[in-house]
């Protein structure tokens, strides 16, 4: 838990809000502080990290946690993916996260324009 706060406080002013959820997503995960709801609450700190370093309340609805809930198989892949790399390289690559958190983020901003305008627009 150490580590992972203090990458996301090393790295707040230098790394984009999808990258410090994606790590806070995958440490989480990988550390298993939790003897139930380890998913749940990694991605719930994970959004709480995407909000904080957006300086905003993301608006739409699902959120990015309920759209994975919805479909737990890209994020059980991209983490992995950061596993595999880390395992292999003592690198962390997050890119397979970053990539789904961003789709999942313009799935969640399409809905808020949907509820917007009263259209339906995917």
């Amino acid at each position: 838990m150490e580590e992972l706060c203090d990458y996301v406080n090393n790295n707040w002013e230098s790394t984009t809000p999808l990258h410090l959820a994606a790590y806070t997503m995958w440490r989480m995960n990988w550390i298993h502080p939790f003897a139930d709801g380890n998913g749940r609450t990694a991605r719930a700190v994970s959004y709480l990290t995407l909000c904080m370093k957006m300086s905003s309340r993301i608006p739409g609805s699902p959120t990015i946690p309920d759209l994975i809930s919805e479909n737990k198989q890209p994020y059980y892949d991209a983490l992995e993916a950061a596993d595999d790399r880390w395992a292999a390289e003592h690198k962390v690559d997050l890119s397979a996260l970053e990539k789904m958190l961003g789709d999942l983020l313009a799935a969640q901003l399409v809905s808020a324009l949907e509820q917007a305008s009263g259209s339906h627009i995917g």
